[in-house]
């Protein structure tokens, strides 16, 4: 009989709503054979069982010092509680550097709706990549805000000094930057990136029905995605400044699977407003202008109400397994496939239908995953 796989030791940049979901996603399925939820409930030999926390950082005066299991239902957290009794992981969160992860802005909110950053002496590199050896971690997940470049190469330097997969989750460019997916390839260290996909959310609805006009010979001829929502990652993006790579990285999703390309006075995607009564809801308005047979018009528009970082947490878990799996067959750098399935910015963009082929395929050790971008 083959034995279990070992577990997947991981440690938590940003001790959020995503993560919140994902640590609640982690105790909800222990034990259980219901997949319910999950693309995967068996990746390559791995459960979501096997995933451990064991290290966490956030720069929040109430997560710091504190378990996971507790860091994860402080303020300023607002997600669903779908798994109210998670045990302790034996994780403390620590300090962890601000750098550009908070946004000036932040602070002329109340201290429930923000961050509210601890005194507590921010940490080297040495320190983190210190801390990640001796927990032994296999991935490290960043979960940053939005704009946090110079937080996210911090962090990804530590990843490559340490020799530790980077699931990049956020839309700052590490996985598709060919510089540093060199540097990954180089160091022997796999990453998979750039900016999650959710289960649900509104990119992955916007590219299947702009491939769906594409498939039946339907001219798209103008499309807007709006979003709304009222947890701190909308919060974060009300300064336009930081959003730069996010619709980069949106936009980019949706024009890579149409049938050409449309112009950018013909196309918006992106969050819109901070609504604080939302919460954690995150609503998207989908409107998609096009030409039918003959040139008659057609206009398509859709509202999708959903549970932002839940719809995040499945895909994060498939995204923890294949690297790890990654790491198992020894690949370094950017590995493609799972980056074009779970990402919207990944090294490299395909549909929907040959991503899921892709990473199927890959998970089953039949296609070479990683690659160097020239």
């Amino acid at each position: 009989m083959k034995d279990a796989p070992p577990t997947i030791n991981i440690a938590i940049i940003g001790v959020g709503n995503c993560a919140s979901s994902l640590v609640q996603g982690l105790a909800h399925y222990a034990g259980r054979n219901d997949a319910t939820g999950l693309m995967h409930h068996s990746l390559g030999g791995y459960r979501p069982d096997d995933i451990r926390v064991v290290a966490a950082w956030d720069i929040d005066a109430r997560k710091v010092g504190c378990d996971v299991a507790q860091a994860i239902f402080a303020l300023p957290n607002c997600t669903a509680v779908f798994a109210p009794e998670v045990p302790d992981t034996g994780a403390v969160v620590r300090m962890g550097r601000i750098l550009d992860g908070v946004a000036e802005h932040m602070a002329d909110y109340p201290e429930a709706r923000t961050f509210l950053p601890s005194d507590a002496p921010e940490p080297s590199r040495e320190q983190v990549v210190a801390a990640l050896r001796d927990a032994r971690v296999d991935v490290l997940m960043n979960y940053l805000p939005v704009g946090s470049q110079k937080a996210t190469e911090f962090y990804a330097e530590c990843a490559l000094e340490a020799g530790v997969a980077f699931v990049n989750n956020i839309p700052v460019f590490i996985a598709s930057d060919p510089v540093w997916a060199e540097r990954f390839e180089q160091a022997g260290v796999p990453i998979i990136g750039d900016d999650i996909k959710a289960q649900l959310g509104a990119t992955i609805v916007h590219r299947v029905l702009t491939d769906l006009f594409r498939k039946r010979g339907v001219k798209l001829c103008r499309t807007y995605q709006l979003n709304t929502g009222g947890n701190t990652d909308f919060l974060n993006m009300a300064n336009h400044k930081r959003l730069e790579k996010k619709k980069i990285s949106k936009t980019e999703a949706v024009q890579s699977v149409s049938a050409e390309r449309i112009a950018d006075d013909n196309i918006h995607i992106g969050p819109s407003d901070y609504v604080a009564w939302q919460n954690d809801n995150k609503v998207c308005f989908l409107r998609m202008e096009g030409e039918l047979f003959g040139g008659v018009p057609m206009n398509l528009e859709l509202r999708l109400s959903v549970e932002d970082s839940p719809n995040s947490a499945g895909v994060a878990i498939d995204m923890i397994r294949c690297a790890a799996i990654a790491r198992d067959r020894g690949l370094a750098g950017p590995v493609i496939a799972p980056a074009a399935w779970f990402c919207k910015h990944p090294p490299q963009q395909m549909t929907d239908d040959e991503a899921y082929e892709a990473v199927e395929s890959f998970i089953a050790g039949g296609l070479p995953a990683a690659a160097s971008l020239s």
